[in-house]
């Protein structure tokens, strides 16, 4: 089947559960946002102290937003699932290797955006307000935080499905192991900038916290070809 083709089929596969799926989002969130008070009490009492509104709307937005998050974090196994049997298709991914695809997706995810959570977070968030002084108070928008705290924890839980979109590609054809092991540089290189890119303070620790992850996440992925002898 041409490269061409199975993008067609991946597309037409992912087409027919869009609508679903895009039903179950608004569902889901609007339950959630009945709930979204204890969940915001949560998150900020791990992460903030007071929070602050600037405009009549403020609360209520950041509270669609939040319960918006729970809600792609609630249904991310169904998405995935979605998303791989659509791939599975086109490029022969099924049974038992379809399972390890989806399994080890959500696992990779929930582990990024735990670690984001309990230790990069708190990190930037100390770092950042450690500028304050008598003179200088923090005041921290609720909208502004809710916005910080999700889009942080999403990116982080997406960054570290890195090892199995390594696998997949070289059981496709795309890349082989090879590849993997003679870039280490440029794979190096690229998770700096988007440690420095996309953690909350530009600070080495901070970077660190997320870079070191990251290239021992590439290490996986290669050690995993390995084993699995995928991409010879």
């Amino acid at each position: 089947m041409a490269a061409h083709t199975k993008i067609i089929t991946f597309i037409v596969e992912l087409r027919k559960s869009i609508r679903n799926m895009a039903l179950a989002l608004c569902c889901c969130t609007l339950v959630i946002f009945f709930l979204s008070p204890h969940l915001l009490q949560f998150v900020q009492g791990h992460l903030a102290d007071k929070l602050y509104f600037f405009s009549v709307a403020g609360p209520f937005l950041a509270h669609v937003k939040l319960a918006l998050f729970a809600s792609l974090y609630a249904l991310m196994p169904w998405f995935t699932m979605v998303m791989w049997r659509a791939l599975g298709k086109p490029f022969g991914v099924s049974g038992g290797q379809l399972f390890f695809f989806i399994f080890f997706t959500c696992l990779l995810f929930y582990a990024g955006t735990v670690f984001c959570y309990y230790i990069t977070l708190p990190f930037g968030i100390k770092f950042l307000l450690g500028f304050s002084s008598e003179e200088l108070k923090p005041v921290i928008s609720v909208g502004r935080f809710v916005n910080f705290t999700t889009i942080f924890i999403l990116a982080f839980g997406l960054i570290f499905e890195l090892p199995i979109f390594m696998v997949f590609l070289a059981k496709v054809g795309v890349f082989k192991r090879s590849f993997y092991e003679k870039n280490r540089r440029y794979a190096l290189l690229l998770i700096a900038i988007l440690s420095a890119l996309l953690t909350p303070t530009p600070d080495i620790v901070n970077m660190s916290l997320m870079g070191g992850p990251l290239y021992l996440l590439y290490e996986s992925g290669i050690l995993i070809l390995k084993v699995l002898r995928i991409g010879l």
